[in-house]
């Protein structure tokens, strides 16, 4: 068994223990690996223990990396999320290859990818990423902006909101955490009253995945316990 195998059924271990703990169904969080900067090998190996929903940050290592199985294990038919920020000159590259786009904060991005979806293809899975912090360094728009975003998304034929994202402030303490996320799953809940199929929360990462569980997580995003300490190179750039 390799060691992204084993990091793999561990981190599923951990979501389904955190499940049960907060009397959440079984199944009802997904596991969103994490692999920028990684190498298609890496992402193999994950695909071949059954993980199938991947994540990526950089617009044209995503790009290559989709080419990359489309061409040679078409069979996985691997899901791909875009995770990262994103420029508006990119957003072509967005809406012709992947799947899932979760960082969408401004009404010109959604636009252009809906305008820029290929008609083949099925319209793209977006998700608003909302700064619940505040943090001036954090990407994602404000609550107060949040409902007029979502309208928009809504009467756009190419795309098709599933719910929020956040990146919240990094703390440690439990309670912190949870009131963090708290506050990102009441704004969907309001959401969702408008706009009753929205499904996705998309919250937590390796050191605040069991209070975004508990605060109602659908979707946790899992990189360096899954493939180890990521490498950055110099030339990489979203």
């Amino acid at each position: 068994m390799s060691s992204i195998q084993q990091n793999i059924e561990q981190i599923t271990s951990q979501i389904k223990s955190a499940q049960q703990k907060c009397g959440r169904s079984p199944s009802s969080v997904q596991l969103l690996a994490v692999s920028k900067t990684k190498p298609v090998e890496a992402i193999l190996e994950a695909a071949l223990a059954g993980q199938l929903a991947f994540g990526e940050n950089y617009v044209q290592e995503g790009v290559n990396k989709i080419r990359y199985f489309a061409e040679h294990h078409p069979q996985l038919d691997l899901e791909w999320h875009f995770i990262g920020p994103l420029q508006s000159n990119k957003t072509r590259l967005i809406a012709e290859h992947f799947d899932w786009m979760h960082t969408l904060d401004r009404a010109k991005i959604a636009q252009r990818l809906s305008e820029q979806r290929p008609a083949h293809k099925a319209p793209l899975q977006v998700l608003i990423q909302v700064n619940t912090s505040g943090e001036t360094s954090k990407s994602g728009i404000s609550e107060q902006a949040l409902f007029p975003l979502a309208e928009l998304i809504s009467e756009l034929p190419n795309l098709t909101l599933r719910g929020l994202m956040s990146i919240p402030e990094n703390v440690a303490d439990y309670a912190e955490q949870l009131v963090a996320f708290q506050r990102l799953a009441d704004l969907q809940a309001r959401l969702t009253e408008r706009y009753p199929a929205l499904d996705t929360l998309s919250m937590g990462m390796s050191g605040d995945m069991q209070a975004a569980i508990e605060a109602g997580s659908t979707m946790v995003r899992i990189g360096t316990a899954i493939f180890g300490q990521r490498d950055y190179p110099t030339s990489t750039k979203p």
